[in-house]
């Protein structure tokens, strides 16, 4: 099975040769967990992008440094290949940048928040049951980092998981497509050296502050493997 990753942006140049690029902690969260899917990788932020949807079973979008609504050309090309692949019925998976420009790319809105940064590790509330999640009632804990929320979800869009700080952290699309604003891809060193390259002159100090005492708790994990698990039936069970 075929999974294309629609890097959408790479990890700070700072970081990169400590914690790979976003493509490869998505190829080694599905390796972790027993997946052996073959990965190919289009650097769309470049104008690097398949020829088709067609090209691979499954689509994912990584996270970016961008906003949604800059509307860069390439931006516009990807929410015309995002239509595209749901035309075809691959199943895609959006991640962060990519749960939003899902959204829009189907009508939706995204906006800064108005309750500003979220970093650190956030829980988030399962609000429905489906064949890749089992129990409806769960909670998972993943790392975050975005200061932009889906505000208007689309219409074909339903609410799988959600919290008190996002309202839309989980969405599924027509059952084919599957995003979470937060990074099921991070780990917590990663997080935390990336919360501490961008203190100050992106995330305001005291936010910053607060995302790292959540990743320095005695208690701190994350749930990556979880989501991996669901990301990995989901994809498998629509190809």
């Amino acid at each position: 099975m075929k999974v294309g990753i629609l890097a959408a942006g790479i990890t700070p140049d700072e970081l990169i040769g400590q914690f790979g690029s976003y493509a490869n902690m998505f190829m080694e969260l599905f390796k972790a967990n027993g997946y052996t899917f073959e990965f190919e990788v289009f650097d769309v932020r470049d104008d690097v992008f398949p020829v088709s949807a067609d090209f691979c079973d499954a689509w994912i979008i990584t996270g970016s440094k961008s906003s949604v609504y800059q509307n860069f050309p390439w931006m516009v090309k990807l929410k015309s290949l995002i239509l595209d692949i749901h035309l075809a019925q691959k199943p895609l998976i959006g991640i962060c940048f990519g749960h939003q420009i899902i959204a829009m790319a189907f009508g939706g809105k995204v906006e800064k928040y108005v309750g500003g940064w979220g970093v650190g590790l956030h829980s988030y509330d399962v609000v429905a049951k489906t064949d890749f999640i089992p129990d409806a009632q769960c909670e998972f804990t993943i790392n975050a980092i975005h200061q932009d929320q889906v505000i208007e979800k689309p219409l074909n869009a339903d609410v799988i998981a959600q919290s008190d700080f996002c309202q839309y952290a989980g969405l599924l699309y027509d059952d084919q497509i599957l995003t979470f604003q937060a990074h099921p891809e991070f780990s917590l060193e990663y997080e935390e050296a990336l919360i501490e390259s961008r203190k100050g002159p992106v995330v305001p100090v005291n936010i910053a502050e607060q995302g790292l005492i959540s990743l320095r708790a005695q208690s701190a994990a994350t749930e990556s493997n979880k989501v991996a698990k669901w990301m990995g039936s989901f994809i498998e069970k629509r190809v």
